[in-house]
């Protein structure tokens, strides 16, 4: 309780739905016009709750769950979900026994970014080569923080140095090696399992 106006500082909070009610109208490949033909509500307004500009009420946002096929609770909790803060620390063993990936002989994989988010985020370190092409249905940025890489990307050769970066927009084929013991990566990516706007 707020001891200045006597009210619980949570119920003045905004509701901070927008991205659980995003993903799951995407999940379910609905359009705003048709969650909006289905709750009775403007597509305006729901773009806003959507870009969290407009509060809902509790009777606005059980008609947008009954439309999503869901409950205000599960748009909730998944809403507490998506609003994390997390830091990962600088540690010497490159790679943690939890996570699922391994470190490979002369360097080792970090993952910056865990759980299941819009962003995911590695760290390569050593010299390495990535042993197979990639294509990714979404963008990427490769970021060489020391050492340098020769990525190959649609039938072209690129060389980077530290302080480099190379952009790659979803579907482009590519392949990358470090070329220096000493080389680091950061490869930052739109998650796989998120589908974005067709260009």
């Amino acid at each position: 309780m707020d001891a200045k106006d006597g009210k619980d500082p949570k119920e003045s909070e905004p509701l901070r739905v927008g991205a659980a009610v995003r993903r799951r109208r995407r999940t379910l490949e609905l359009t705003l016009a048709v969650v909006a033909e289905r709750s009775g509500l403007s597509v305006p307004f729901l773009s806003q709750i959507e870009n969290e500009r407009a509060r809902p009420s509790t009777r606005s946002l059980q008609l947008v769950a009954d439309a999503l096929e869901t409950t205000v609770g599960r748009l909730m909790a998944a809403s507490d979900a998506a609003r994390t803060v997390a830091v990962v620390r600088a540690r010497t063993t490159p790679v943690d026994e939890a996570e699922p990936i391994v470190p490979r002989e002369g360097g080792g994989i970090r993952r910056l970014v865990h759980g299941r988010h819009q962003l995911e985020a590695l760290e390569f370190t050593g010299e390495r080569d990535t042993d197979g092409e990639f294509q990714h249905r979404n963008d990427e940025i490769m970021y060489v923080a020391d050492g340098a890489v020769e990525v190959e990307a649609e039938g072209r050769a690129y060389r980077l140095g530290s302080g480099d970066a190379l952009f790659l927009s979803g579907g482009v084929r590519h392949r990358w090696r470090a070329t220096l013991p000493e080389t680091r990566i950061l490869v930052v990516t739109v998650a796989e399992h998120l589908d974005t706007p067709e260009r």
